[in-house]
């Protein structure tokens, strides 16, 4: 017996998200999304060449204390809209967390040996930035200037670091990737008709 879970309504601004212009960017961006999280797993193969670094391995809560010491950030929480939670709110963050791992991968992009994968990477970001930003413009009731994301400085004294660094970036930007992608798909409204 089959079953569709269906998200719950949202709360603010309804008849804005359920707009033609709003759902073809949510499209457009849960496509983005889709081509970032297909290439993550291509671009770590390319560029991490230390072995005990998987992109999937339960080894990667170890190297919590290294991110902290190599100065990666943490990404922004990303969940659907729920009464303590705006649309807006989750955009925003949803805007952050990207600037944030496209910095973080332009902080070690230069040190790595292989890095064409990374600079489609982060081109694809950038790509998805400019769509959640354009939602981010229809639901403001006023134009808010979206900050410029701020260079990231890492320390990397040796080239482990530096594989340590885009490991847990990727590994990083894949998780905040996934939440991103329940969060659009909680936006998209385009095949809910066809569940019923």
């Amino acid at each position: 017996m089959a079953t569709f879970a269906r998200s719950a309504p949202l709360p603010e601004g309804n008849i804005l998200v359920e707009g033609a212009q709003f759902q073809e960017i949510v499209q457009r961006s849960r496509t983005l999304l889709q081509k970032i999280l297909l290439s993550i797993p291509d671009t770590h193969k390319s560029c991490i060449h230390t072995e005990t670094l998987q992109l999937n391995s339960s080894e990667n809560a170890k190297l919590v204390m290294m991110a902290s010491t190599i100065g990666i950030p943490s990404a922004p929480v990303v969940t659907v809209v729920s009464e303590n939670l705006t649309l807006e709110t989750s955009l925003t963050r949803m805007s952050e967390g990207l600037q944030l791992h496209r910095a973080l991968l332009s902080s070690v992009s230069p040190r790595l040996e292989n890095k064409d994968k990374v600079t489609v990477l982060q081109a694809d970001i950038r790509d998805l930035v400019i769509q959640i930003n354009k939602m981010l413009k229809m639901i403001q009731a006023e134009a808010v200037v979206q900050p410029s994301p701020t260079p990231v400085a890492l320390r990397l004294p040796g080239e482990y670091e530096v594989q340590v660094a885009a490991h847990l970036t990727l590994v990083q930007l894949q998780s905040f990737g996934q939440d991103t992608a329940r969060f659009l798909r909680s936006l998209d409204h385009s095949n809910e008709d066809t569940e019923s």
